[in-house]
């Protein structure tokens, strides 16, 4: 090595500036004979001197550098070196690169197996992934992300309200949820209702049935649920099984006197239903890839509470457990609950005076022996929410994951205003001429017409709505008299003329010209969300169906074949798990409000709205008939929901009522 050090002629990395020696003008572009051109590092003489701000361990190789060269340079010639980085000296190799190994499964922090529980971190379907759960949902092996809620609270407190509402909302968001109920166990068990094939069958729709027992179903089974399903179900239950005899089914009286705590006849069978059916629900956590399993029963005392953690504890001790005790103290919110006791089937076809007089006594036995939440629960570091009047004051302890911070988020939500939410799509617009997916074009002269519609059929119904309420009110009583089965609303401390009516559009030009009639009106507030905007295509926004199948055939069968985990391929592409995401604000805040309310939005966006409200399965959200031209009404009770249809009358300007309506799949492959 005499006089410089050159890079390989074959190297294809960026040239770098010349180094030259004080006095040498070789190379420097500029003609500074000092050749201080910018990066450039001096030689003072033979002696190489490191960039200014050099580190130590740059400046030691430009020694040892100096020390390789023999210490000083000849003097023939001026030196002239050039390297591939002002940073590097390294010799160009001819070695060949070292192989890539790829990682192994190994275990970092011994060689023991790992015995602690995984991470309970958020786990949201669409929006989180990881090798043992692809897409997002809990994975079976994270037990300690699942969970077991445990109801608490007197019977007539809106227990079963609240858990049908929040397993509504849990299967919503694509975690499976279900709810175990006791009463229904007990009743079996007790010889109240038949069983067949480990289910207890109350259609709702069958001939026969009557107004009580629909709104009872409806209280603990929603409102599109067909009949009461109650998985497994004992059809004789053994109090003597010490003995090995099943005894005969019996039919035992469940008056007051079967729920007084110096009954320990009643007590046993109480308890052991009990654990009966907390097997059943840990069953479906641990072996039925359940995330969130929910007991509803009273629990009202601190020793069947110990109980069930014992029991819980016992077959897998990872699982978090949660509290969730309902406080009614609200004298309107108790009548209500009661009146809807008495339409329930403990009390099918007796005298309401007298089963009311009744199930006082019951709820006075509970109070008897009934310990709150509090001392052990957290002494015991136990999590728990505590619901005052159905969401008024919440109260949280130690809440542990983010399930448990989501559940608690969305009960204080809850409300029983009177109120009426009404959800639709926009009118026809030049894109829907066309068939075009997403865009953002204007209403066509007929999605006009169809806006002017919306805006009188609406002003119609509420003033219809206003008139019905106040007539429900003067003519509602306590027992219920003959033919009155409809519970009343609890809460009427709002003047229901001083409701206001909220119109909700995206920020599409559609959407928002589909609302123009409203927005004229001062007595419609107006407001555009984006997160009420149409799902994106990505890629594809503009095209057709057609034109997708026929320029890319692999990612229309693709979606084909799992439209709710499909996403659109491109820059803001999205799928309908994304467009639940964002609309979960969106719920709780439908939820919350008091006000009317009417949403103007996009096909995705309203078939996830509806698959909330009518509690539809994963597998039919992504596929729900949600043409143009339909407007739907939601009507919330203290027992779940009232549901109607209507259809655009083009003709008449007008809007039709679709009785009997039932939501169904499209068959229509461009949607």
């Amino acid at each position: 090595m005499k006089g410089s050090i050159v890079a390989s002629a074959n190297s294809t990395a960026p040239s770098s500036p010349t180094i030259t020696s004080k006095g040498n003008s070789k190379g420097n572009s500029n003609g500074n004979s000092n050749g201080d051109h910018p990066g450039a590092t001096l030689r003072n003489h033979d002696t190489l001197l490191p960039p200014p701000a050099a580190p130590p361990s740059l400046a030691h190789a430009l020694r040892s550098l100096h020390d390789f060269n023999g210490g000083s340079r000849p003097s023939t010639g001026p030196p002239s070196l050039t390297y591939d980085s002002p940073y590097s000296r390294s010799m160009p190799s001819t070695a060949p690169g070292s192989p890539r190994i790829p990682p192994l499964r190994q275990n970092s922090g011994s060689h023991t197996p790992r015995v602690r529980p995984h991470a309970t971190t958020l786990n949201i379907p669409g929006m989180t992934r990881s090798k043992v759960s692809p897409d997002g949902r809990i994975p079976d092996r994270d037990v300690a992300s699942k969970l077991v809620i445990i109801m608490v609270g007197l019977p007539a407190r809106g227990k079963s309200y609240i858990t049908k509402k929040l397993q509504r909302y849990l299967s919503w968001q694509q975690h499976n949820a279900q709810v175990f109920n006791v009463g229904n166990r007990r009743r079996i068990a007790a010889g109240i209702v038949g069983s067949t094939n480990g289910a207890v069958s109350t259609p709702t729709s069958a001939p026969g049935i009557d107004a009580p027992t629909r709104a009872a179903t409806i209280l603990l089974n929603g409102p599109s649920a067909p009949h009461i399903v109650v998985q497994d179900e004992p059809t004789t239950l053994d109090l003597n099984s010490s003995l090995g005899s099943p005894r005969p089914l019996e039919k035992i009286d469940q008056s007051a006197s079967f729920f007084d705590p110096k009954n320990e006849s009643a007590a046993k069978l109480r308890e052991q239903v009990a654990l009966e059916t907390l097997d059943e629900l840990l069953d479906y956590l641990l072996h039925r890839g359940g995330a969130v399993g929910i007991l509803d029963a009273t629990n009202s005392n601190l020793h069947r509470r110990q109980l069930l953690v014992e029991h819980i504890r016992k077959r897998e001790p990872k699982l978090g457990i949660l509290f969730i005790e309902s406080i009614c103290t609200d004298a309107n919110l108790l009548e209500a609950n009661m009146r809807l006791k008495l339409s329930g089937p403990d009390y099918k076809d007796k005298d309401p005076v007298k089963s009311l007089e009744d199930f006082k006594k019951r709820v006075e036995a509970y109070e008897s022996a009934y310990e709150s939440l509090g001392k052990w629960e957290e002494e015991n570091d136990l999590q728990y929410i505590q619901m005052i009047d159905v969401g008024r004051k919440v109260i949280h302890h130690r809440l542990k994951g983010f399930l448990s911070g989501g559940i608690a988020s969305y009960l204080t939500t809850f409300n029983l205003s009177p109120r009426q939410i009404w959800i639709t799509r926009h009118g026809q617009s030049m894109d829907n001429q066309l068939q075009k997916l997403g865009g953002d074009s204007e209403l066509t002269e007929r999605g006009h017409y169809y806006g002017q519609a919306l805006y009188n059929f609406i002003t119609q119904k509420r003033k219809e709505w206003l008139i019905d309420q106040k007539n429900k009110i003067a003519q509602s009583s306590f027992p219920p008299m003959p033919g009155d089965h409809t519970p009343p609303y609890p809460e009427l401390n709002q003047e229901l003329d001083d409701k206001n009516f909220c119109v909700w559009t995206s920020m599409l030009k559609r959407s928002i010209e589909t609302a123009e009639y409203f927005d004229a009106d001062d007595d419609y507030d107006v407001k555009a969300w984006e997160m009420l905007n149409e799902l994106n295509a990505g890629t594809f926004e503009g095209m057709t169906y057609e034109e997708i199948a026929q320029k890319y055939p692999e990612e229309y069968n693709k979606r084909s074949r799992g439209k709710l985990q499909y996403i659109y391929p491109g820059v803001g592409g999205e799928g309908y798990l994304q467009v639940i995401s964002r609309l979960r604000d969106m719920v709780r805040e439908i939820e919350r409000i008091t006000d009317h309310v009417l949403i103007i939005s996009h096909r995705s966006v309203c078939r996830v709205l509806m698959a909330y409200f009518m509690d539809l399965t994963r597998d039919d959200i992504a596929d729900l008939d949600v043409p143009l031209g339909i407007l739907y009404a939601i009507e919330p009770k203290p027992y779940g929901i009232e549901f109607h249809a209507y259809r655009y009358n083009e003709a008449q300007g007008w809007f039709d009522e679709l009785p009997n309506y039932k939501p169904q799949r499209t068959v229509d492959r461009n949607s």
